[in-house]
């Protein structure tokens, strides 16, 4: 399979603030598609998040995209919409020392983002696909795809309107891999 996966443009929204399943557009969807479309043969499907700030891209890049929640960023519950600094510190540090599973108050944790994605790709069946997407995601597909840790590609930056490809067979992009 050949997944090209495309970061969401830059939200329109202040920095500093936790916006993880947050809908907010995005600014310039149209002129990084027109980038990409040069990139991404025609005849390759796109799926995409629902959320507001892809799905203007995805639109902007196919007829007829598709969507699917499983695609959306981590739902941070109570931190969504609030500034990163007024987190509590000790919430930080411990969504820190366990990326993988640690929840915060009525989000979701690394792990479960990651059960939803291997849900979603074991539902679907591929030859090449562009996903148009978040962070999170593009970062949980890459750990499990290099058989990294998540808290190793966390390091990792994903540039606003970029586009990762990987090359794997999807049966095994979610084998069982630590996190």
């Amino acid at each position: 399979m050949i997944l090209h996966l495309i970061r969401h443009p830059k939200p329109l929204i202040e920095p500093g603030i936790c916006y993880g399943q947050l809908d907010i557009p995005a600014e310039n969807p149209e002129f990084i598609a027109r980038e990409l479309r040069q990139k991404i043969p025609s005849h390759v499907p796109v799926w995409s998040s629902p959320l507001q700030r892809c799905r203007a891209l995805a639109e902007a890049l196919h007829p007829t995209p598709h969507f699917d929640a499983r695609l959306m960023e981590m739902n941070f519950g109570e931190w969504e919409g609030r500034p990163w600094d007024d987190v509590p510190r000790a919430a930080l540090d411990a969504w820190a020392d366990d990326v993988a599973n640690y929840i915060p108050p009525g989000g979701e944790s690394a792990f479960q983002v990651r059960e939803r994605l291997a849900d979603f790709f074991a539902k679907n069946s591929f030859e090449e696909v562009a996903v148009v997407t978040h962070s999170g995601v593009i970062k949980t597909l890459l750990s499990s795809h290099n058989k990294q840790s998540l808290s190793s590609t966390l390091k990792l930056v994903v540039p606003y309107g970029s586009m990762t490809t990987l090359y794997c067979f999807c049966h095994i992009l979610f084998s069982a891999n630590e996190m």
